[in-house]
């Protein structure tokens, strides 16, 4: 390397300056960096590696030109380009190609690999490995560069690579942010942590369910059943991390059972956390709240797009939501309750923010909760990511399923160990419907005729569009709609009419026409239900909605599966409805039975192929990388979104008009965004399209050139919500 010089060696080296004038030097920034990224990255045996990754991160400022910059000169410099080259220049090989990339990822977010022909002005590792940099040589006289040290984990193939790459880089921003935090917030930095121990959860734990284990007095057989789950778990959690299923039916005590095996088995294997991922925010919501009170609430983190954790400037600091707040952005705390999409796109996600909390996975029991519905679109990525943290990040997996999901496979060489002993006759106690096929379709006229002879019944179809339409149809009294066309706070208003007439015991008429929404974790309970043929899962959680606390006889609680003959599935249903109709006649007799299940789903996957289970070719983008260790990191983070693009929300603001007049005033934040989402509806493309045309849409002016759509509440029915056949003529704005 040539010999590099610069008129600011007799000069303190600044990395940050305060609003009040305190300095933190380049040294004292990049030492503690290092230091906590090493902590950090211990977990999973990389924490020297970290260590010299983070101590150099920001070499880069100690060139003239950001000094300059840091102390007001207003010009560009690019600090986070030359640590990368720095440890490349020392290991030009894998370990120097992962510093690289986490160092030039570290403010901007992982960058795309590249190709060695990338000339310098590409913004990819490669390009930016060729990139002419600002005088940075200073450095040596404050720092000594460090040989990389090779991790103590199996990295077996590009994934393995691309997936410790994203964990050390999650290491490193994590430390910057926390130390950065630490010198212009100390605050902040003094409401994180604090927690009990996992001792402690335990012990919480263990005194919940003594009633349980040692009851007073007789216990029913259906207690009896749910205790034999808790022993399952309690005693099969003695062993070593790995990967387990946990296939109980709906009813067990499921959510109780898997909370002990995991609180057990951390204890048992000095494991730092316990992550429950869950695929809609209602169960979201409804599990915490249930951990909450066994736990305590200061334990407990929800973290999806439905909780909101921002806090009055008055409270900021001090408070219980400030302090979550800031648990969100980096997982730092003892069981969190996520969604899904959080999960799983956080781990192939290339921003800092996104990122940072991965290394806190690490040294963790994550329970995928009815893990038969990650969405097929991605299984194979999930999948491999979830066989990763197994692996090389000392984490236990639990696929907690009401249903087998047929995996096994697609974990290749890492076994499935079964939690619950007897899962076919828990099954068969926990029974509570019996399936019927309707041979003929039905017309809406049928569909009606059959609705209106029961006094209580459930109908679940396959679009919101029908929806509406057989809704139209039903008259009289009790007649109710629920579908994603409703705001949620008119949702959650109908389901609570719905329930308070389900508990009536003069069982007044109530009858529901709802899209497959109502399976996800809603709590309803009618003698009868009438499901849209679909696929065997989606049939048998509409089964769960019928006769879900066992008072009526088995062979009075049927579930109807019908045809429509006015109306084509959706095109995304039509591999899992042809996959029910190949495995249905086999299973006729018992279409809930786990046999039928496991059979649905093998056949589906088949169907399928392997390629439809990773439809955005992410697999193949890891491993088609050449022998320079190429990644495309942003690519794959545009390509797993889990939530549906194609989709945009308008808002329904009538019932709250003091959110209406903030929004008309010119105010843009994340809280006031927070409260109007309680009055979104995500449309289609084409839906939206046909109420702009007549003029039902109002734009304003959103953030960052985006556009807010507010519905004239015309077209927002007070049964159904947004009309979605609507008729032109009536949409002027006040």
């Amino acid at each position: 390397m040539k010999k590099l010089h610069s008129p600011l060696l007799k000069q303190d080296y600044i990395a940050h300056i305060a609003d009040d004038g305190r300095e933190q030097t380049i040294k004292e920034h990049s030492v503690a960096v290092g230091d906590l990224a090493c902590e950090f990255a211990a977990a999973f045996g990389a924490g020297e590696l970290a260590r010299t990754v983070g101590s150099f991160h920001d070499v880069g400022k100690y060139s003239d030109a950001f000094q300059r910059r840091i102390r007001g000169a207003n010009i560009k410099a690019d600090h986070s380009t030359a640590g990368g080259q720095l440890l490349f220049s020392q290991s030009k090989n894998m370990l120097g190609r992962i510093a690289a990339y986490c160092i030039m990822g570290h403010h901007g977010g992982l960058p795309d690999g590249g190709s060695e022909v990338d000339g310098s002005g590409e913004p990819t590792m490669h390009g930016r490995l060729k990139r002419q940099v600002e005088d940075y040589g200073a450095f040596s006289t404050e720092m000594q560069v460090r040989t990389l040290t090779m991790p103590d984990i199996k990295i077996r193939d590009k994934f393995g690579a691309h997936f410790f790459t994203r964990f050390l880089f999650s290491s490193i921003v994590d430390a910057d942010y926390l130390d950065s935090e630490r010198f212009f917030n100390e605050k902040a930095s003094d409401i994180r942590g604090g927690f009990v121990s996992m001792e402690e959860l335990y012990a919480r734990l263990q005194k919940y369910i003594e009633r349980f284990l040692n009851p007073h007095g007789a216990v029913s057989e259906l207690n009896a059943q749910r205790t034999m789950l808790l022993n399952n778990c309690l005693s099969k959690a003695e062993v070593g991390c790995g990967l387990f299923t946990l296939t109980a039916p709906t009813g067990s005590g499921k959510t109780i059972s898997s909370l002990g095996f995991a609180l057990t088995h951390a204890r048992k294997n000095s494991l730092r956390r316990v992550i429950y991922v869950v695929p809609y925010n209602t169960i979201i919501e409804q599990n915490a709240k249930v951990f909450e009170d066994i736990l305590g609430m200061g334990n407990v983190l929800q973290h999806h797009s439905n909780v909101n954790y921002d806090v009055t400037e008055e409270d900021y600091f001090g408070s219980a939501n400030e302090q979550k707040r800031l648990a969100a952005e980096n997982w730092d705390y003892p069981l969190i309750v996520t969604s899904s999409v959080q999960f799983f796109e956080s781990l192939f996600n290339a921003k800092p923010s996104k990122c940072r909390k991965l290394h806190n996975i690490a040294g963790s029991v994550v329970i995928f909760d009815e893990a038969q519905m990650i969405p097929q679109s991605y299984l194979r990525p999930c999948v491999r990511a979830i066989r990763e943290l197994v692996e090389n990040y000392h984490c236990s997996a639990i696929l907690a399923t009401a249903t087998p999901s047929a995996l096994d496979k697609y974990f290749e060489i890492v076994p499935l160990k079964e939690i619950v002993e007897n899962p076919k006759g828990m099954y068969e106690f926990f029974r509570r419907t019996t399936i019927r096929q309707l041979g003929e379709q039905l017309t809406d006229v049928d569909l009606v005729s059959r609705l209106e002879k029961h006094e209580q019944a459930l109908c679940i179809v396959n679009t919101r569009k029908q929806a509406q339409q057989i809704f139209s149809s039903l008259k009289g009294d009790g007649i109710f709609h629920l579908s994603t066309t409703m705001y949620p706070e008119h949702r959650s208003r109908t389901l609570e009419e719905i329930r308070s007439r389900l508990k009536d015991d003069e069982r007044p008429l109530c009858r529901v026409v709802s899209t497959s929404m109502v399976e996800a974790g809603v709590d309803l309970d009618f003698p009868v239900v009438y499901r849209e043929k679909t696929g065997l899962d989606s049939i048998v959680q509409a089964a769960g909605r019928c006769n879900r606390e066992g008072k009526r006889p088995l062979k009075e609680s049927d579930v109807y599966v019908f045809s429509s003959s006015e109306y084509k599935p959706p095109k995304s249903m039509e591999s899992a409805i042809k996959t029910f109709e190949q495995i249905a006649d086999s299973f006729a007799d018992d279409l809930s039975s786990l046999d039928a299940i496991q059979s649905y789903f093998e056949q589906l996957f088949y169907n399928k192929g392997d390629e439809a289970l990773d439809a955005k070719g992410i697999l193949n983008s890891i491993e088609q990388g050449n022998n320079s260790f190429s990644i495309p990191f942003r690519d794959i983070a545009d390509k797993l979104r889990m939530i549906d693009d194609d989709t945009t929300t308008v808002f329904i603001l009538r019932d709250a008009p003091k959110l209406e007049n903030r929004l008309r005033n010119g105010e843009r934040n994340r809280a006031l965004f927070r409260e109007i989402g309680k009055y979104g509806v995500p449309l289609h493309k084409y839906d939206i399209k046909k109420l702009d045309e007549i003029y039902a849409l109002e734009k304003l002016d959103g953030e960052h050139g985006s556009q807010i759509l507010l519905l004239n509440p015309i077209y927002y029915n007070e049964k159904y919500g947004v009309e979605l056949s609507p008729e032109g003529g009536n949409a002027i704005f006040a």
